[in-house]
């Protein structure tokens, strides 16, 4: 049994309008999602802005209720009757935010900020300021210096190693980092990572990592989900996703990538328009729109989560579907298609 195991996590967002402020449409940001985080792993969660990562960041911690689906920590479901409550799943499972600064409260010092959590589940508060230095250390900052400081006595390097400490004061077994280092400039973004690999390492934590920064997440992750317009559109091992990518978004995704290798320039955008309205998607696979491989089956099904290779690696592509109907398709009579 994994550590996290997410089924058919859906939330849409209503639009209201009109005099009445009545719903006239619905932003399907996350559609029906389902995946599993082994405990000791990382999973890194990439896309675009818009294609739900966050949002499913939110539905893990419970901070938006799904509109349908569930997760289970541990084998147990979550705010069920006979699962595990909300404040037990929270202990277990803490998250740090993008924006360093207004994740923490700007009135307390640093050591209060940290000890506020363990306290408010029953620590006793001296043994929670113990622990909120124990943890400062951990991260890479002398208590001594810092336990009497405010957010805005600090860099922003020094705010999300706080931040990072605040979720590690309730000695989770999971955290979610959500953009966690995507506003550090690159020589503090990568002692952060650093920083949280090695935490990994010594505390046996398990990760969500979401970015939008492809070579951070081939960095720390173990396997690698991608998603597109509310959809999971390819998963595997980070190895592979990242030597052999299936689906054509993952595809332009990684040809995008920076890179210091002149061999490596392209003349053509990887891709090209905008994604389609989350509020009316288009019909079948959601990215058939922008793919240069479309073809009539394409627009007319959609693509469920199929091995297109060895290792746990999955692509929902009616490419790597036998008998799907595409001229890619494995066994397809070469030359069809639309």
């Amino acid at each position: 049994m994994p550590l996290l195991r997410v089924e058919g996590l859906t939330k849409h967002f209503p639009v209201r309008g009109g005099a009445l402020h009545r719903r006239i449409a619905t932003v399907q940001a996350v559609d029906g999602i389902s995946f599993d985080v082994p405990r000791g792993e990382t999973l890194g969660i990439v896309g675009e802005s818009g294609c739900g990562k966050s949002t499913t960041a939110r539905l893990l911690m419970r901070l938006i209720e799904p509109d349908a689906g569930r997760v289970l920590f541990d084998g147990r479901a979550v705010a069920t009757a006979g699962g595990i409550s909300l404040r037990e799943m929270r202990r277990m499972m803490q998250m740090v935010f993008q924006d360093s600064y207004s994740s923490l409260n700007p009135h307390l010092p640093i050591e209060d900020t940290i000890a506020f959590g363990p306290t408010v589940h029953g620590v006793p508060r001296e043994m929670a300021k113990r622990r909120a230095r124990d943890i400062l250390a951990k991260v890479g900052l002398d208590p001594n210096l810092f336990i009497r400081r405010y957010a805005h006595e600090l860099s922003g390097g020094q705010r999300q190693r706080v931040n990072v400490a605040r979720a590690l004061a309730l000695e989770p077994e999971i955290v979610i980092l959500d953009e966690a280092v995507s506003a550090l400039d690159k020589s503090v973004e990568a002692q952060v990572l650093n920083l949280l690999l090695d935490l990994k390492r010594d505390l046996k934590l398990t990760y969500v990592f979401i970015s939008h920064d492809l070579n951070v997440v081939q960095y720390v992750s173990d396997r690698v989900l991608v998603m597109y317009l509310g959809k999971i559109v390819e998963t595997g091992p980070v190895e592979a996703i990242y030597r052999r990518p299936l689906h054509p978004y993952t595809q332009a995704l990684l040809s995008a990538m920076p890179s210091m290798d002149p061999r490596r320039r392209v003349s053509e955008p990887p891709l090209f328009g905008d994604p389609p309205n989350p509020i009316n998607p288009p019909p079948g696979c959601r990215f058939h729109t922008r793919c240069r491989f479309a073809e009539a089956v394409c627009g007319a099904s959609e693509p469920a989560l199929s091995a297109g290779a060895a290792g746990g690696h999955f692509a929902a592509c009616h490419m790597v579907i036998a008998g799907s109907g595409h001229s890619r398709a494995p066994g397809a009579v070469l030359g069809g298609g639309a």
